[in-house]
């Protein structure tokens, strides 16, 4: 590995964030809500530490490898939630502490959409525009963008790539070059962005609404420019705009590509992942409408709204909210809730194990079932029409072996903090999945759980939005030897 090469790229993509702080100033600006200024110290202080990373390393020219492609993404992620918090702290209102101001941005950069604030109706437009963007940007990745933009990196920038994009059959590229790539990634979620902006506005949303609510729904993020979430507008159109896109960026950006390029929607039906995301969704969304249809507290036209809208936004994780669904009968807040387990399709903005992991396992626990009925049969595992390699399905055990694990520490950690059980097990699997709301005392907002709490789950969505062992792989002795 390269040190003085990683502190270059870390000090460049460092400056590129800063350029990022210029949107929100332009709107204090507009709004003449008086936070501008504390926009543009961050802004001042990202940039010049982006400089001082990058001046000094400026001639390390070494193409990286793999170990630093992994070393480059976790430090960037870690740096950028850090300095991404400078303007929450730094603003009059809402003034946060450190601790909430690092836990807001984090949440907002890995699409988690957990939130510590209250009354955010009330907060000056340069922060309600702020909170949109950073989800907007973690959407796709910070570092995709870079390696699109930023070919001075000089960098074989597949290492970078793997390490970003989720999902376990991610080693593919979708053009050649992976400047190409990224920039086929980017134009795909630009478009939707834009299209998304339009319906919204179309809807009745004014611009500003339409413009947050696109970037925070294309991300699959879930922060909203209201505390009553989608439900502020009360409006069956707004609502069904927010399904479509949802469900639409839940699904592989690969396969979007594909279907652009090559001009066929056959491809999304031919989709195995696909298909089992859109079964497993519709499913979910009859189960939950027929459960509110024989509760005497919904009218029909209520339960089918809710049912539909709360279902996917959680099953995608998402997390908009139109009901608080944690006070809904029987066991349907538990089963939406383990839902997000599941979550979005490999190769998306959402959060989740992904769909690809879970049709996997189930393929796999088939696969030993008729093993036990013909042991001397070779069956082989496919996708579609592609065989997994047994390398595949190893890792997909492995990771789901970790992830629990990892889920049970942090869950252990967050009870000793003093919260409750239903608390504490939700508000990991919300932060885990880059879901955002939970149950039981965050089944609103974060604002008043213990601040080593907000830490752990801190640690929590990055390892959800980076898959785990793209972080522990750092951990490894290993991985520090030449």
């Amino acid at each position: 590995m390269s040190p003085r090469v990683t502190l270059r790229i870390l000090g460049l993509l460092l400056m590129l964030f800063s350029l990022t702080l210029v949107p929100p100033i332009l709107i204090s600006w507009l709004f003449a809500d008086g936070v501008w200024e504390a926009f543009a110290i961050a802004m001042a202080i990202t940039a010049g530490t982006g400089a001082l990373l990058y001046w000094p390393n400026r001639r390390a020219h070494k193409e990286l490898r793999t170990r630093d492609g992994f070393l480059i993404t976790v430090l960037f992620w870690s740096v950028l939630g850090l300095f991404g918090s400078l303007p929450l702290m730094l603003a009059s209102d809402p003034a946060l502490s450190w601790t909430d101001a690092v836990f807001e941005s984090f949440s907002g950069l890995t699409t988690t959409g957990a939130t510590v604030l209250t009354g955010i109706d009330l907060l000056p437009e340069g922060i309600r525009y702020y909170r949109q963007q950073l989800q907007w940007l973690g959407g796709m990745g910070i570092v995709v963008l870079a390696v699109a933009i930023l070919p001075t990196l000089g960098i074989g920038g597949m290492q970078l790539y793997r390490t970003e994009i989720p999902g376990p059959l991610k080693d593919s590229k979708l053009t050649p070059r992976i400047t190409e790539t990224a920039k086929a990634l980017w134009y795909i979620y630009a478009a939707l962005t834009l299209a998304c902006f339009g319906a919204y506005w179309l809807a009745g949303m004014n611009w500003f609404d339409a413009l947050g609510h696109s970037f925070s729904t294309v991300a699959i993020g879930g922060f909203s420019t209201y505390d009553a979430s989608i439900g502020y507008f009360d409006s069956p159109a707004i609502e069904m705009i927010c399904v479509v896109f949802m469900v639409i960026s839940s699904a592989s950006f690969g396969l979007h590509f594909a279907v652009w390029r090559e001009k066929r929607l056959l491809h999304y039906v031919q989709d195995s992942e696909f298909r089992f995301f859109i079964t497993f969704l519709a499913l979910l969304c009859l189960i939950s409408m027929v459960t509110l249809l024989l509760d005497p507290n919904y009218t029909q036209w209520k339960a089918l709204r809710h049912g539909l809208f709360e279902t996917v936004s959680v099953a995608t994780t998402t997390g908009f909210g139109v009901a608080d669904f944690s006070l809904w009968p029987g066991a349907l807040p538990f089963m939406l809730f383990v839902a997000a387990f599941v979550g979005a399709c490999s190769g998306s903005a959402g959060g989740g194990m992904k769909v690809i992991r879970i049709l996997l396992i189930i393929k796999q626990g088939m696969r030993e079932v008729m093993r036990l009925i013909h042991p001397n049969a070779v069956i082989a595992i496919k996708v579609g029409k592609v065989r997994v390699t047994d390398g595949v399905s190893q890792a997909v055990w492995g990771f789901f072996a970790v992830y629990v694990m990892l889920f049970f520490l942090m869950l252990i950690g967050m009870l000793a903090t003093g919260l409750d059980q239903v608390t504490a097990w939700s508000a990991v699997g919300a932060a885990l999945n880059n879901l955002g709301p939970g149950l039981g005392e965050v089944a609103n907002d974060y604002g008043d759980i213990p601040g080593l709490a907000k830490w752990i789950l801190v640690v929590a969505m990055v390892l959800g939005r980076l898959e785990i062992f793209t972080v522990l792989v750092l951990f490894m002795p290993a991985f520090w030897r030449r």
